[in-house]
């Protein structure tokens, strides 16, 4: 990569040894974002990503903000502006942005469009929050762009340290990373998920006709604030007035999904002072019906430009048929659909069979069934909740729990109490991770003395939910699943437990 035409003109879970194989480094035709070379360079890569990620530990982390987009504004000055030489789409909320990204991705994709995608926190290694045509960028990808990057980096830093200020975060150098990444590709839409906030997030440095914003629920209240109306007016801030050009429609759009109606008022208010048009989940689009399928779902989707029917999603649970409407929304916004003008059926159709996203409801094993899922707050707790019961048919179910110390674990074991017979309290292995005897005293409280064991390894806390679904006073039970879930690091260490490849 040469970054020099551009030039003046999740962190918690760990990288795997095993993240390659030997496949990956003798594909004769690697795909975008594929390591070539031989397995040599290819492990020198692997070797020279962890120091990489080593020096970025060093910054701030994700769980810390500061109100100002001076630092990521100066570094894509320097390196040209990367982040203007392509559309975007844009993305904020509080639970299904990592899905709703993954599906517009899909279908822009099967709809001919080359494509950059943003996504974080990452469930195994960090690579994964970047990628070009749904493929996450190589290790070497990802170590080159650093260090060609890191003079301009070190420019920012010494000018902010100089005012008082801190060094960049390890956060916003990822997002300028993926913007100049998706430069020299280069992409033809770039596909955005804002990490925590919105208004001051680094990746807020773009001008996206079109913003989607997802459901927003009680999530990061120490940094986003305590109230709905708080956390939806950070959130607000991706919706921009326009500033028109050859990349963007003239109207931006701002595509909504659900909401609470003290966050929705926020959200409306910021189109109007922003002059965006609105679409709004269950009234411009909605899920017209949803039937459980072999594998995840048969969609019926009122669509911006019209029906779409005989629509497959390989997906599960409601909370996924409606990423699914809201993602179908914002493309048929990118493309300028309306009524009469709707997109070519069978391409959507091939997009929507074509998504995936790992840690969601992802069954890792059969007999019995495990699956891994990333959900985290109570919001996201209940719609897997709703999924269990909806979807599957277990009569005997186990969760694997591990979670964050600055969630709210009340909340989420709450929501899932009424579907888990036990609970096995674990560790994620993660420095903010919650005490496993901590979060089994929260747990004893919901679920009874009983039903709550604790086993703070992981791995053995999985074999022990597994033997515990299966047996029933020393008998087998048919039907018996496991569920590991609390966190992204939670699902992302299932997945690696079970031979994941990272996604």
């Amino acid at each position: 990569m040469d970054l020099g035409a551009l030039a003046f003109g999740a962190d918690d879970a760990q990288i795997p040894a095993d993240a390659l194989d030997e496949d990956d480094l003798d594909a004769e035709e690697p795909g975008p974002g594929h390591i070539t070379g031989d397995a040599t360079d290819a492990r020198m890569a692997l070797a020279e990503l962890v120091e990489v990620e080593a020096e970025l530990d060093t910054r701030w982390p994700e769980t810390r903000i500061e109100p100002s987009l001076t630092r990521i504004a100066a570094l894509m000055d320097l390196l040209g502006s990367p982040q203007r030489s392509y559309p975007a789409i844009h993305i904020a909320g509080t639970n299904g942005k990592t899905s709703v990204a993954r599906i517009i991705d899909a279908l822009l994709t099967s709809l001919h469009r080359r494509t950059g995608r943003i996504t974080s926190p990452h469930l195994q290694t960090v690579t994964e929050r970047i990628s070009v045509d749904g493929v996450p960028i190589s290790p070497r990808t990802y170590v080159d762009t650093y260090r060609e990057l890191e003079p301009f980096i070190t420019m920012v830093d010494d000018s902010s340290t100089a005012a008082g200020g801190p060094r960049m975060s390890k956060f916003e150098v990822l997002t300028a990373m993926a913007y100049a990444v998706f430069a020299e590709a280069p992409v033809d839409v770039a596909v955005v998920e804002t990490g925590m906030g919105g208004r001051w997030d680094a990746t807020n440095v773009i001008d996206a006709g079109v913003t989607v914003i997802t459901p927003i629920a009680m999530d990061h209240a120490d940094y986003l604030g305590d109230t709905l109306t708080a956390i939806a007016g950070e959130k607000a801030g991706i919706i921009k007035k326009a500033e028109p050009d050859d990349l963007s429609p003239v109207d931006p759009v701002t595509v909504i999904g659900m909401q609470e109606p003290e966050a929705m008022d926020v959200l409306l208010r910021q189109t109007v002072e922003s002059g965006a048009v609105v679409a709004r989940q269950n009234s411009e689009f909605a899920v017209i019906e949803s039937v459980t399928a072999v594998g995840g779902q048969l969609l019926t989707l009122q669509g911006l430009g019209g029906t779409y029917d005989e629509i497959f999603l390989p997906l599960h649970g409601a909370h996924q048929a409606a990423n699914a409407s809201l993602a179908l929304a914002a493309v048929e916004a990118f493309f300028g659909s309306g009524p009469g003008r709707q997109l070519e059926i069978d391409a959507v159709r091939a997009g929507f069979a074509a998504v995936s996203s790992p840690g969601r409801l992802e069954r890792v094993r059969s007999a019995p069934t495990v699956f891994v899922d990333a959900a985290h707050n109570p919001h996201g707790a209940a719609a897997l909740a709703q999924a269990l019961s909806e979807e599957f048919d277990f009569r005997r179910l186990v969760g694997v729990i591990a979670m964050l110390g600055d969630k709210d674990a009340d909340g989420f074991l709450e929501a899932l109490e009424p579907v888990l017979d036990h609970v096995v309290i674990t560790d994620n292995g993660s420095p903010r991770a919650i005490d496993s005897e901590r979060l089994a005293e929260i747990a004893r409280t919901i679920f009874g003395e009983d039903r709550v064991l604790v086993t703070p390894f992981l791995p053995d806390a999985v074999t022990e939910a597994i033997a515990l679904a299966e047996e029933s006073d020393g008998e087998p039970v048919a039907g018996a699943g496991v569920v590991i879930t609390g966190s992204v690091v939670t699902a992302g260490a299932g997945r690696t437990l079970f031979g994941k490849e990272p996604s």
